[in-house]
């Protein structure tokens, strides 16, 4: 199984070694000697692309169990007041176009910003220590507020779920599920495999994909059939409309290619390696692209990861 997240637990050996001294004193219990407490602004990250010009990011706000009498940190605490911004990726400007703040108090963690599903609505689910939603996913569409919905979880020809990394759009109005699997018949127990649909001609108990109805509210792990097995090397997929694009990695370096229906090569126009989707923005290697005319073009925007966007090498925005 993939390890934790263990980036949140920084306070951690403090607030054992604290809890060890007055186990071996007196006992002690920090039960109406301590309060909560709201610390700094966070966990800042892109989260998904609006159109060619604006990105969404997201954060939120640490809090913490505080001791009373010295103010010192007793509790780990959670993350609250969760906030996504809209900004322009092309222009440095004096802060967001747009931000929406949820008032959600103390409340047990939950993670809102796991991804992006269309190219207004982020997804999210579950505890942001684990690699996986539970059993309630979120959908926040720019200018609501987040929807929860609880889900049920069903296999179909395979019985080792994946872990939900990308939801992305498919056909009938359903949802693909990509993402990774843990290894249970490996000699090393912690070997992770990052894409799951790689596993088509391995033990069949591993699911490749899930489909997620929200409708039915359930999401359906499985295994590719032959109509899908053309995906299975593919760096990213989803639908648009009845048709179905990949990025499709080449055998060597920059001769990647954008199928559409397991056939048909769409003409991108840099040579790129690795290519995935956010919302109804491609990204090949890191380009800013999307369709226009059923052509794709690119807006010369660079993304590498983090909150820095780049022109011809040079930083154009920076959101730190």
């Amino acid at each position: 199984m993939k390890p934790l997240n263990t980036n949140l637990f920084k306070p951690l050996f403090a607030i054992l070694a604290v809890a060890l001294a007055c186990v071996c004193m007196w006992g002690c219990s920090f039960e109406d000697e301590s309060h909560k407490e709201w610390a700094y602004r966070g966990d800042k990250k892109v989260v998904g692309f609006l159109d060619d010009s604006l990105v969404i990011v997201g954060d939120a706000r640490r809090w913490y169990e505080v001791s009373d009498e010295d103010g010192d940190i007793v509790g780990l605490g959670a993350w609250g007041h969760h906030t996504l911004y809209l900004y322009n990726y092309r222009v440095q400007e004096n802060g967001p176009r747009w931000l929406d703040s949820l008032d959600n108090g103390f409340e047990n963690d939950f993670e809102y910003f796991r991804g992006q599903l269309s190219d207004s609505v982020i997804w999210g689910g579950g505890n942001p220590n684990y690699y996986d939603f539970q059993n309630d996913i979120s959908f926040w569409k720019i200018g609501e507020k987040p929807k929860k919905i609880k889900i049920e979880r069903l296999f179909e020809g395979c019985s080792h779920k994946i872990f939900a990394e990308k939801m992305h759009e498919w056909n009938d109005g359903k949802i693909i599920v990509l993402g990774g699997t843990s290894v249970i018949d490996s000699l090393d127990p912690y070997r992770y495999i990052k894409n799951a649909l790689v596993t088509y001609d391995s033990n069949k108990a591993y699911c490749q994909y899930a489909i997620l109805d929200t409708t039915a509210r359930t999401i359906t792990y499985k295994r590719l059939d032959k109509d899908l097995e053309w995906i299975k090397q593919c760096d990213d997929v989803r639908a648009w409309g009845n048709d179905v694009y990949c990025f499709m990695p080449g055998e060597h370096a920059f001769e990647a290619v954008l199928l559409r229906n397991g056939k048909d090569t769409i003409e991108v126009p840099i040579k790129f390696t690795v290519g995935d989707f956010w919302g109804n923005v491609l990204r090949p290697n890191a380009n800013l692209c999307s369709f226009v005319d059923g052509k794709v073009v690119c807006s010369g925007s660079v993304w590498r990861g983090g909150l820095t966007f780049y022109e011809d090498d040079e930083v154009v925005v920076n959101l730190n």
